[in-house]
């Protein structure tokens, strides 16, 4: 109470309450500060018994201690299983936007009821299984980017911009895990041979490409995959990213892990594994022995000028 207060004590009752009354209103308010704003979480759920809490719980330890951002999406639909982290954050494609051409070409020549020609599958050969840039930018020019848009956008793909400057469209976890659900189910917008061409193409990815979401698939797995990795020259930072599509015990899962802001290729690549481990291993628990992946090859992939 400030010095020249009267004293409580020689106030009558009615007198004492105003004082009171009037302390408090001159008394500053106690603010909360606004808590912090939340980082994403993993969240996943499923309709096997304890799977969604065991696949919570180790992919948030994957990720613990990573720099940078991340995006995941995993769907098993013989278990009703599923997870995100992350899944709507944009990335830029790299090599990731290759599959979106192969899935243009293909869902371009079944609405026209034609077959590929000799030139778009031996473009489309080498764009998938050996990661060709040359191959990837003429069959983007023979569809072109609108094309390409009318079909991310007929795919359900929202948050997937495609670019002139292919290597920089935009794209998400989620969105790709559209783009695998087309490959790997039947659905409207591409016949089953079309979807069965484009798996053959992601199975027969040379080996050393076939780091990333294949990482800990049990031994006797068909993998389907395709990786993309950039260094872009305004930040330095590597952006990797690993998309697949896995068959075994009679069912076939899908994974898609995007990162961003990896000092070094290898860092983005320990990342996607580090993650596709503890996927593979929580959803076969009774597989003995993971498949090898050949170690990774010196990036050679330079993304066209403007990148």
């Amino acid at each position: 109470m400030p010095e020249d207060a009267p004293s409580p004590r020689r106030l009558p009752r009615r007198a004492l309450t105003a004082v009171v009354a009037a302390a408090a209103v001159a008394a500053p308010l106690a603010v909360a500060e606004p808590a912090a704003a939340a980082g994403p979480k993993v969240v996943c759920t499923s309709g096997k018994a304890g799977l969604a809490a065991k696949l919570t719980k180790d992919i948030t330890a994957a990720l613990r201690g990573r720099a940078g951002h991340t995006g995941i999406a995993f769907d098993d639909p013989a278990t009703k299983t599923s997870c995100t982290y992350d899944a709507d954050r944009q990335f830029d494609s790299a090599s990731v936007f290759k599959p979106i051409v192969l899935g243009t070409l293909l869902w371009d020549a079944d609405r026209a009821k034609r077959s590929l020609t000799s030139r778009e599958k031996a473009l489309a050969h080498k764009m998938i299984t050996e990661s060709d840039n040359d191959s990837t930018t003429e069959l983007r020019n023979r569809l072109t980017t609108a094309k390409i848009t009318s079909f991310v956008k007929a795919a359900g793909m929202k948050r997937t911009l495609p670019n002139q400057t292919w290597g920089t469209t935009q794209i998400t976890a989620r969105d790709e895990q559209r783009l695998l659900a087309l490959f790997t189910s039947r659905n409207k917008l591409i016949t089953d041979k079309s979807r069965a061409y484009a798996l053959d193409l992601m199975n027969k990815v040379i080996s050393s490409q076939r780091w990333g979401t294949p990482a800990g698939a049990p031994k006797g797995t068909k993998v389907h995959v395709k990786n993309g990795w950039l260094q872009r020259d305004r930040d330095h930072l590597w952006r990797v990213h690993s998309i697949g599509a896995f068959t075994v015990g009679g069912r076939t899962y899908t994974m898609s892990v995007l990162t961003h802001g990896n000092r070094t290729w290898q860092g983005g690549i320990d990342a996607i594994q580090a993650v596709a481990r503890a996927v593979h291993r929580d959803v076969n628990p009774a597989a003995n022995h993971a498949q090898l992946i050949a170690p990774p090859a010196h990036p050679q992939e330079v993304m066209p000028p403007g990148v």
